[in-house]
């Protein structure tokens, strides 16, 4: 019944302490006006707390009642042969002789000095009990009893007890009493508890839980004595072995927690990774729409010029514009190939072929300067593998280091662009370098620069794209099994290093 209070009190506490957690979070929130996602972590955290509160308690609240039941059976086995041992005695088997011999020997004193000196009384009284306490303690032979009674029943604990006097009374008329010790005033010895002085036995903690009895011997004739003693026996580990009773408890309140965050964790970054997707998707519409209406424009102004006849009166203006035409025509083209692209190409499907890589660098090289046609962009070649010869799909291949030049060349803010495209090997791998002197990347950047759509938010305004192009160098380092690395500085150009396994 008192578990049960203490359940529904606890219960309301919980309750108590969840509702205002969540309206002081809320305020903390209103007043602070802190971001959404600050917001969202607060919630969690006062909740986590919350929760860990709530499983502290019952986890506390089932030691304390395995507490109070522990040690019932042996409790019940000792208490019987305990009181089997003193029988007719007192304390411990000889007790009743040592107090018996003390306290009738000078009863016909006390008696005179409690009628006649009172004060005398009560300083000969405190030198009798000490006297008492000081033969109870050096005749004490509790430890003897207790090692029987836990051979007898081949009781497995480790015990350790502590028996304490707690009264001692005597009386000269038929049940007027009168006091020599109780657990309320000082006794002339050394150890003293709460509950009484201690006669024998080393354990510290007295309590209800480990009392085994409490037993008051009185007489109803005139001149005797009444005496209380009691008797705590407990296991030398009781704390230790009642958290080993609770390890299944402990163990399913620390997985129902450690649970409860980690399913936090899945669904917080989860869900920061579909706001990511959604904000990127968001730029790439921003985006498309950006890059469909250039080309449109242009191919819409040519086409107005062409019908204006003061210009087509003239041959040598219609080159020029259906020129334009076809180029923008093309690029419109190349941009719905890669709207197109985006939603069916997630893997791509290889033609390996073995190949000479400086041959083949040679030739996609020649080919972007011849396709830039610009001074002020410097391409480089060095050649330092002793190696060259690799397994790869040369369109693909092309394609990957096409966007990496690309990249190199629109995020760079120098005079004279440079592009350095150099080879290395060992025994176990081609390495392929791409160096820029571009304007570089932080480290969040290159955290996310490889994910479909990523466009860094500084620099949006300042260039166009989809996002899409290292996105598509990743794709064909994976589906090749090569590897990719970074090394860039903000404002110090960038390095791609690829390794190729032989």
């Amino acid at each position: 019944m008192r578990f049960f209070t203490r359940y529904f009190i606890l219960k309301k506490i919980y309750i108590s302490i969840a509702i205002y957690s969540i309206t002081a979070a809320k305020l903390l929130l209103l007043f602070m006006k802190i971001s959404f996602i600050a917001s969202y972590k607060v919630i969690a955290v006062c909740s986590f707390l919350i929760l860990c509160g709530v499983q502290f308690f019952l986890v506390y609240n089932t030691y304390t009642l395995k507490d109070e039941h522990y040690f019932l059976s042996e409790k019940q086995t000792i208490r019987d042969d305990y009181m089997q041992c003193i029988r007719n005695d007192k304390l411990f088997p000889g007790g009743a002789a040592i107090i018996d011999s003390f306290i009738y020997a000078n009863m016909p004193k006390l008696e005179l000095l409690h009628q006649q000196r009172p004060v005398e009384f009560a300083g000969y009284s405190k030198q009798l009990s000490a006297a008492v306490i000081g033969a109870l303690r050096k005749a004490n032979n509790m430890d003897s009893v207790l090692a029987a009674i836990t051979q007898r029943h081949q009781l497995k604990q480790s015990l350790h007890y502590a028996l304490t006097l707690d009264l001692l009374d005597i009386t000269f008329e038929s049940n007027k009493y009168i006091t020599l010790y109780n657990s309320k005033m000082p006794a002339a010895a050394d150890t003293v508890t709460p509950h009484g002085v201690l006669i024998g036995g080393g354990l510290k903690d007295l309590n209800a839980q480990n009392m085994v009895t409490s037993i008051t011997v009185s007489s109803p004739v005139n001149r005797s004595y009444r005496t209380t003693f009691t008797l705590y026996v407990d296991s030398r580990k009781r704390k230790l072995v009642i958290l080993r009773q609770m390890m299944p408890t402990l163990v399913l309140s620390l997985l129902s927690v450690l649970s409860v965050v980690f399913l936090f964790y899945i669904t917080f970054r989860n869900w920061i990774k579909q706001k990511k997707i959604a904000e990127m998707k968001t730029d790439f519409i921003n985006s498309i729409n950006h890059e469909f209406h250039t080309p449109l424009a242009a191919i819409m102004v040519a086409n107005k010029n062409l019908q204006n006849k003061r210009i087509t009166d003239s041959r040598e203006n219609i080159g020029p514009l259906t020129d334009v035409i076809a180029r923008q025509s093309e690029r419109l083209k190349t941009l719905i190939e890669q709207v197109i692209d985006i939603t069916r190409i997630n893997t791509i499907q290889l033609s390996k072929k073995q190949y000479s890589l400086h041959l083949l660098l040679d030739e996609i090289l020649l080919d972007y300067h011849l396709k830039l046609n610009d001074p002020g962009i410097q391409l480089t070649l060095q050649k330092e593998a002793g190696n060259d010869s690799v397994w790869l799909d040369q369109f693909w291949f092309t394609t990957m280091l096409l966007n990496i030049f690309d990249n190199a060349v629109k995020y760079n803010n120098s005079k004279q662009k440079e592009i350095t495209v150099s080879t290395h090997s060992d025994k176990k791998k081609l390495q392929l370098v791409i160096r820029d002197n571009g304007i570089g990347m932080s480290s969040e950047t290159q955290k996310q620069v490889f994910e479909k759509f990523y466009r860094n938010a500084g620099i949006l305004k300042h260039s166009k794209g989809l996002g899409l192009g290292l996105y598509y160098v990743k794709l064909c380092v994976d589906t090749h099994h090569w590897d990719i690395f970074i090394e860039s500085e903000p404002d110090k150009g960038s390095r791609f290093i690829i390794h190729i396994p032989f």
